[in-house]
This record gives C-alpha cells, sequence and structure tokens, in this order.
C-alpha cells in the first residue's frame, strides 16, 4: 500500500537512484549500479544525518520502491524498477 506524502528528497533519492553512478562516488564495497548505495552515501548527496537518510531510504523499500540488500556490514538501496512501473500504472488508470 501506498502510504507515503510525496516528498521532494524522496523524489530525488529516487532520480539518483536511476543512474547511481552518475550521482555517487566509488564505494569501498558494492558496485552502486548493481548493488545500490548506502545511507551514509544519500546522507552526503542531501547534506543530512545519516538517519535521516536511513528514515527515508527505509520508508522506500516499505512501500517497494526500493530494494534492500545486506552486503556485509552495511544495506545498499537500489530502485526496484517493476515495482515503480506497476505504482506508475495505477495513477496512470487513475487510481
Amino acid at each position: 500500500m501506498l502510504t507515503t506524502p510525496v516528498s521532494e528528497r524522496r523524489l530525488d533519492i529516487l532520480e539518483w537512484l536511476k543512474e547511481p553512478a552518475r550521482h555517487f562516488p566509488p564505494q569501498r564495497h558494492g558496485d552502486p549500479a548493481e548493488d545500490g548505495v548506502t545511507a551514509d552515501a544519500v546522507a552526503a548527496k542531501l547534506g543530512v544525518h545519516r538517519r535521516v537518510a536511513n528514515t527515508h531510504l527505509t520508508l522506500l523499500a516499505g512501500i517497494g520502491l526500493l530494494r534492500a540488500e545486506r552486503i556485509g556490514r552495511r544495506t545498499y538501496y537500489r530502485r526496484d524498477e517493476m515495482r515503480i512501473a506497476e505504482v506508475a500504472r495505477m495513477f496512470e488508470k487513475g487510481w
């Protein structure tokens, strides 16, 4: 169920994750394009504390727009393109 209010920051995160290698620096572990990016990387890009970025990422993952995967001690986030397309279709149909 889609229960989040529209947030400019969340829309920015979704946009940046379309091309993560373009918007985020290389990571020590995990490839941004293949594995996603960490809350630390998103926090640095937003200019906020990690816990603020983590709140946005957790919410987006909770509604299915992002996939979260643990690699080592960190969680990496990337877009779930199928779910995003599904939500877009719902809105196109006048949901």
